[in-house]
């Protein structure tokens, strides 16, 4: 099969990722932090190695503002619950995963904060003045997704940072489709809270990912137990990361996870540049195709590896179930977006996602096409 799913999960994941969750499993197997004999010591070791990694492809100032979680929704509802007080307001925006949306629907339908969501405007992208606005007295969060996880529209993450500073606002970006694919300086984009998964663009393992937080910037813990740490008190500790770390971590996924933030670390540059090649191959494709419409931005710069398309009069997931069948993995469906779809007219017919990877090759995006140009014919 050609994979195509990158966007939902990495995948082949490189061997040196095997490898690190094969040793932590067998070698190691121990928790961290939870003892003081040496294969404790040593998963310690590797998760602090792996918050060092992050925290240098990030460019934050310290490894504790790293933060481990579960996933990036696990993160996600972190920094949103963490934040908010009765009251609040928050801007957010159409193009934003489920993971931002029905955290902040929820709270609003129990009436605790008001909730403004911008449209984008053309090429999927928001305008940042839309965001000054909407700043009303009571706005204390902005979320912004850092590239759209349906047509992969990249933001304008940093000019957002900029108005966020000048208005007073608490900034968080969803990072699921960005971090280990493009660039990210969280002191360049100025944000107080950069949300991220462990197994797509960073290549690790399902079960992984964290949290940047700013030093200063203090939110009431989602999770509350053992951390290893202050275990004389009753009460959850105020030290970083184990305020926000309770319970046993995904050491075997964290290891793995350091193996592939290294591994990303060190080509990310090569990563970015094929993955814009591939998926211009694939835009331009696509687009060729007189049956095929594309959702996509046109601007090789303003999107991530992500096309969405549909052909014919073929529903997405009809399209996506045929390409399975020829042998192609691919997304249908509304991809937990349900805001974009709404903008771009496709809540019930879906979009086919297409999404490319470290590994995929130009041979892998010629077939690909050759598959979708003979569903149209």
């Amino acid at each position: 099969m050609i994979y195509l799913d990158n966007a939902a999960t990495s995948s082949p994941k490189p061997q040196c990722v095997l490898d690190a969750v094969l040793r932590a499993m067998t070698e190691i197997n121990a928790n961290p932090g939870r003892g003081g004999h040496a294969r404790s010591l040593a998963a310690g070791r590797e998760v602090l190695a792996c918050r060092e990694a992050l925290s240098a492809l990030l460019n934050a100032r310290d490894p504790t503002e790293i933060l481990m979680q579960f996933n990036c929704t696990d993160a996600l509802n972190l920094a949103i619950k963490g934040c908010l007080r009765r009251g609040d307001h928050v801007i957010s925006t159409y193009l934003e995963h489920n993971s931002v949306l029905r955290v902040l629907m929820g709270l609003e339908k129990r009436g605790q904060i008001s909730v403004t969501l911008l449209r984008p405007r053309e090429e999927g992208m928001i305008d940042p003045e839309e965001i000054r606005r909407a700043i009303t007295p009571r706005t204390r969060l902005l979320v912004l997704t850092h590239a759209s996880n349906v047509t992969g529209a990249i933001q304008p993450v940093a000019a957002a940072g900029e108005i966020a500073r000048e208005a007073g606002l608490l900034y968080l970006i969803d990072g699921a489709q960005a971090l280990g694919c493009l660039p990210v300086d969280v002191e360049k984009l100025g944000c107080h809270m950069y949300a991220f998964p462990g197994h797509k663009g960073l290549l690790g393992p399902q079960g992984t990912g964290g949290l940047y937080l700013k030093s200063g910037v203090v939110l009431r813990p989602l999770r509350e137990g053992g951390t290893g740490s202050s275990s004389e008190s009753m009460v959850q500790p105020e030290e970083l990361p184990e305020r926000y770390e309770s319970g046993t971590l995904n050491y075997h996924g964290v290891a793995g996870l350091n193996a592939g933030v290294r591994y990303v670390a060190g080509r990310l540059s090569q990563i970015l540049s094929h993955e814009r090649e591939l998926t211009t191959a694939l835009y331009q494709g696509l687009s060729a195709l007189p049956q095929v419409t594309v959702y996509s931005p046109a601007a090789e710069a303003g999107r991530a590896g992500i096309v969405s398309f549909n052909a014919g009069d073929l529903s997405s997931s009809q399209a996506a179930d045929a390409l399975d069948r020829a042998g192609f993995a691919v997304r249908g469906g509304l991809h937990c977006a349900p805001g974009t779809h709404a903008v771009l007219g496709t809540l019930r017919r879906g979009a086919v996602r297409a999404s490319v990877g470290h590994a995929t090759t130009f041979e892998e995006i010629d077939a690909f096409l050759a598959a979708v140009q003979a569903l149209t014919s």
